[in-house]
């Protein structure tokens, strides 16, 4: 919780209820959209003795809006994962207005979550259905000496990379393709198509940007992409390789995952 005090000023939201079922007619469909440092978190969802991103929002929920309330994020982040643009979705009968419900969930929340973003959105929103695309980032610091700066937020790696040829064999997993060769085995049993958008991979001085869009990811698809890049960057494939792994959709073949703290969830999108 922050130390700056909030006054909320409640008033009897003009609710119509059922009757026969006992059961909220007139609801709210609230959309936030939140920034967080996940380094301390088992991922979003909610996990038995573990810390959440999720658990941490219905919670402050709980505080402001006075009942239990279950959110729908948009991306499942994974542990020590990070966002910027995190989209959940909940249905409240709370008149109060947006503005002070998100200075009111910021009060209660902790210093490394924030809610940027609260809107009132139509009943048949969802947080996860609708959106048609997700942006994820991935920072590596490339350079000798680490960094007190970005140890939390970018995966150090020292030696040198090839930043033209990896650009090369990102340009590979645009378009649709069964990604297998970078999904986690408990994605076996499901369908490994995906739609890639957009995959970008840049040089900012120290700093590589590898950014992902696509209509859905993978669990670890990113990093395991991340990866077998960079086995392209350092010389140990090409884009022949890399053009093979991919089309030979076997896991075992591919690069591993780098490690969480370097992704970030950037937006989700929506028509």
């Amino acid at each position: 919780m922050n130390d700056e005090s909030v006054t909320i000023h409640y008033s009897s939201p003009s609710v119509h209820r059922s009757s026969d079922l006992g059961t909220v007619e007139h609801w709210r469909n609230l959309k936030l959209v939140l920034e967080y440092d996940g380094t301390a978190y088992s991922g979003f969802q909610v996990q038995a003795n573990a810390p959440s991103i999720q658990g941490e929002v219905e919670r402050a929920i709980a505080q402001v809006v006075k009942g239990t309330t279950r959110i729908i994020g948009a991306g499942r982040t994974d542990a020590g994962v990070h966002a910027r643009g995190q989209v959940v979705s909940f249905r409240t009968d709370s008149a109060l207005p947006t503005e002070t419900i998100m200075k009111a969930l910021n009060f209660y929340l902790p210093e490394d979550i924030a809610v940027v973003a609260v809107e009132a959105v139509p009943a048949g929103f969802n947080a996860r259905r609708s959106a048609i695309s997700r942006e994820y980032e991935y920072t590596i610091l490339n350079r000798t000496p680490p960094s007190p700066f970005w140890r939390r937020f970018a995966y150090h790696m020292p030696g040198k990379l090839n930043v033209d040829r990896m650009v090369e064999a990102s340009r590979l997993l645009e378009g649709e393709h069964d990604f297998a060769a970078f999904a986690e085995a408990s994605a076996a049993t499901r369908s490994t198509v995906r739609r890639m958008i957009k995959a970008e991979v840049s040089r900012e001085g120290d700093l590589l940007k590898l950014r992902f869009v696509a209509d859905a990811f993978l669990p670890h698809q990113v990093r395991n992409m991340v990866g077998t890049l960079l086995w392209v960057g350092t010389g140990r494939l090409d884009g022949a390789g890399f053009r093979q792994i991919m089309e030979g959709r076997d896991r075992r073949r591919a690069g591993p995952a780098v490690p969480p703290h370097g992704l970030c969830l950037v937006r989700v999108n929506y028509r």
